[in-house]
């Protein structure tokens, strides 16, 4: 196997991490003074502690991005990605997605940032790419590519998490519309959305046959968005719950045939699973540098704390998982893009890898730099609040072990 990177891909990922390094450098200054917010009000939390305090933390993570952090994602193409050239997109396959999400989030200090694009490109764009129809789907993925359309996922619910065959959100048939009416939550980006790409049940009596895929422009009568959901990391991409009522979709806006919706969503998640967590190998990579960087000027006792076997082998461990994680996910990117179907098993050992090394690392980071870890103004144990969603979105570890039993042929 060859490992190493073209000449194209080492400038576009080098050109990525120095572009977002500079043109988000404000959005790392604003995420920490927003940290720091929350703890400026500590004398008033005497009275009604649990409740005003919970208040405060949602007000302090109300961190949209702006327009213009979109606009600026977008000029960088990221908000395009793997989407068809002909409607704007860079049209590249899942390992180069992977690399240039690797690179924005290594550059980009504000990782919620980097998920909100990512979720916007794999889970929503790619089932529009592969399974919405003319002229519907050319001009979403216009308007995805460009930026001009923000788009958030909406089928988690909140008694259909990991099981995705319980959802409760209905679509009825009335002539050339669909009624919708339901609650999903815990949708990304839905605060800020513009489109969202939903799931509902067209059909109670064929199961998982039963659930149809769709496409709602946000403005349409009958929906209602509440959020930010006060979150514990990834403040950069803002949360909410998304209601439907008596919401009246044309069928236009379908995605794939009635009923499709399950194998739609696979198809979301096989591209998310396997794609989605290169931020987190981007974000590792600049974690270990500066903790590489502050073992090697930190002094203390008269000598570097790298000197100290305790501290050089705790960064010898989380270049080792860092280098696992990355190979694991490169190859399942690169098994997705020929179309092997052992990319499933291969994805969720990648995420299993990814997110496991990404907690355990930002660990390892607060205890490389000690106290000042601990501080919100250095920007290290954002790291690890950013980290601990990895191990439940996309499915669990435990469903993405699971995932893993069924390809062996025990499930």
């Amino acid at each position: 196997m060859d490992f190493e990177l073209s000449d194209v891909q080492r400038k576009r990922y080098d050109e990525i991490v120095a572009t977002a390094g500079e043109r988000f450098a404000d959005r790392r200054e604003g995420h920490l003074n927003r940290d720091a917010e929350r703890h400026d009000d500590l004398p008033t939390r005497v009275a009604g502690r649990s409740g005003g305090h919970l208040t405060r933390v949602a007000s302090a993570s109300d961190d949209h991005p702006t327009r213009d952090d979109w606009r600026t994602a977008a000029d960088m193409r990221l908000t395009g990605l793997c989407l068809p050239v002909e409607y704007g997109g860079l049209g590249l396959g899942a390992l180069d997605t992977a690399l240039c999400l690797e690179a924005f989030g290594r550059g980009c200090a504000d990782t919620g940032l980097v998920f909100a694009v990512a979720a916007h490109l794999l889970a929503c764009a790619v089932p529009i790419r592969d399974f919405a129809a003319e002229p519907v789907r050319g001009e979403l993925l216009s308007g995805l590519a460009d930026g001009a359309l923000i788009a958030a996922n909406a089928m988690t619910e909140d008694d259909a998490g990991s099981d995705v065959g319980s959802l409760a959100a209905t679509a009825g048939r009335r002539g050339d519309e669909y009624i919708m009416d339901g609650v999903k939550s815990f949708a990304s980006n839905a605060p800020v959305a513009n489109l969202f790409v939903t799931y509902a049940v067209t059909d109670p009596k064929a199961s998982f046959l039963g659930v149809t895929a769709f496409a709602v422009p946000a403005d349409r009568a009958g929906i209602d968005v509440s959020g930010p959901l006060a979150k514990m990391g990834l403040h950069g991409c803002p949360a909410g719950r998304v209601r439907f009522a008596g919401c009246a979709v044309p069928v236009e806006f379908r995605i794939g045939a009635e009923g499709q919706g399950s194998a739609v969503f696979q198809h979301s998640m096989n591209w998310e699973r396997a794609c989605l967590p290169a931020i987190y190998v981007g974000v590792m990579s600049e974690q270990l540098r500066r903790c590489v960087a502050h073992a090697g000027q930190r002094r203390q006792f008269g000598r570097r704390i790298g000197d100290n076997q305790a501290i050089s082998h705790l960064l010898a461990i989380m270049a080792q998982r860092l280098a696992a994680a990355r190979l694991l996910l490169y190859r399942a990117c690169w098994l997705l893009d020929q179309d092997d179907p052992e990319h499933r098993s291969a994805a969720a050992m990648s995420k299993i890898s990814v997110s496991e090394a990404a907690v355990a690392n930002g660990l390892d980071a607060i205890q490389v730099f000690g106290g000042a870890g601990y501080l919100t103004e250095t920007g290290i144990e954002s790291g690890l609040r950013d980290a601990v969603p990895s191990m439940i979105f996309s499915g669990t570890t435990q469903i993405q072990r699971e995932i893993v039993v069924r390809e062996l042929g025990l499930g």
